[in-house]
């Protein structure tokens, strides 16, 4: 029940949202991961607020740091210390996996380059994680999420219209980059135990970001059509978005001609008008089929339109805030929601990991996903303690 990374030792140089996230996407896994801050003030992460919890107090904790640092333990390093140097070198040695997502060339320059890991560790997979990436003209940018949003074409598609870019509401090309890079981090491992050799893993915020234009992006590299925001609609299916109805909405969407003509018998017009007997036609008819369907549901409630849609087996579903997801059944349910117990702010419920594991047997399936979960740490909480086991004073 400890995850299937048990055993693997993951060192995290990172800050911010990317590197954390894929270290702490590792630790959900099972990897001990020892997490590396600056002394006096820590990951970037630990500042970034409100909202804090006991944001009075001077052991306040930023809720920001506590959604990407859950089962890591804190050890401060000033990396221009000789002394603090020497402990990192010895946690290299040992070490399965190294992140970092200082700019390119930062770590070389801190006298920790791919060469000198190579020697110290033949076997440690390195991930880093920039902005744009580790080389090219523009290679050294500073990368933040938003700005790579923008640069990488996805604010572009997302908004009310094409005057109307919008970041997506998370920083999703941090949790993406994040995703991609402990993705690459697991191959190479399995690569390693080929070859018995380790190797770097690079990802950028650009290529995270590029890496999920999907349909959109072929829509320009093999169509030459350039794709724009257009709300809460599908450029490519229809009926298939967020459609009103009496005091609410609902979204709902018709992935074949099938669904459309169910859709049309539980609400009484013809799937074959002219305009509108084909995907094709409803897409280029798209503010038709629109007011065809919000004028079918003016005088029916969300609650009363969700049932009918159920009915009928169209997909459909409602807009839920923050509170009501965590509040769902069926969130708790997948495991989405864990309880861990903080060294200052007690016990806390964050959200969980989004995989969950299960073993085959003669019985039936035994979940084995890791139950256990440690709380973000304290800045350098586990200092004393890393620094015994490097000394060998504990196993």
């Amino acid at each position: 029940m400890s995850g299937p990374l048990d055993g693997v030792l993951v060192v995290d140089l990172t800050r911010a949202l990317a590197g954390p996230h894929a270290a702490m996407m590792l630790g959900d896994l099972g990897a001990r991961v020892i997490k590396v801050e600056s002394p006096g003030s820590g990951d970037d992460t630990r500042g970034w607020g409100p909202p804090f919890v006991m944001p009075e107090d001077s052991d306040r904790e930023s809720t920001y740091f506590l959604s990407t640092n859950k089962n890591k333990e804190s050890i401060t390093l000033d990396l221009k210390d000789e002394g603090d140097k020497t402990v990192l070198t010895e946690l290299l040695r040992r070490a399965d996996v190294l992140l970092e997502n200082f700019r390119p060339g930062t770590l070389a320059r801190l006298g920790f380059g791919t060469d000198v890991l190579a020697g110290l560790n033949p076997r440690l997979v390195t991930l880093a994680i920039s902005g744009f990436g580790h080389d090219g003209p523009e290679g050294g940018r500073a990368g933040y999420d938003q700005i790579a949003q923008g640069e990488g074409g996805l604010m572009s598609l997302t908004g009310s219209g094409p005057d109307d870019p919008q970041r997506v509401g998370v920083p999703i090309g941090d949790l993406l980059a994040g995703m991609y890079g402990a993705y690459g981090v697991l191959a190479a491992l399995i690569e390693r135990e080929r070859t018995g050799r380790g190797q770097v893993v690079r990802t950028s915020l650009l290529a995270a970001i590029v890496g999920v234009h999907a349909f959109q992006g072929t829509a320009w590299t093999v169509a030459g059509k350039v794709g724009h925001a257009q709300g809460n609609h599908h450029p490519s299916i229809a009926p298939y978005g967020l459609f009103h109805c009496k005091a609410g909405s609902v979204q709902l969407s018709c992935g074949s001609e099938g669904l459309w003509r169910k859709l049309a018998a539980e609400f009484g017009f013809d799937p074959e008008e002219p305009g509108l007997a084909t995907n094709s036609e409803r897409v280029g008819n798209r503010e038709q089929v629109i007011a065809l369907l919000e004028e079918a549901f003016a005088e029916i409630g969300p609650e009363d339109l969700l049932a009918r849609l159920a009915a009928a087996g169209i997909p459909a579903g409602k807009v839920r805030t923050l509170d009501e997801v965590y509040g769902w059944d069926q969130t708790l349910s997948q495991g989405l929601l864990v309880d861990v117990e903080h060294a200052t702010l007690g016990r806390l419920q964050l959200p969980g990991p989004p995989l969950r594991f299960f073993a085959p047997g003669p019985d039936g399936e035994t979940e084995t996903t890791r139950r256990d979960h440690a709380a973000p740490p304290v800045l350098g909480a586990d200092g004393d303690a890393i620094r015994a086991w490097l000394d060998g004073d504990t196993p």
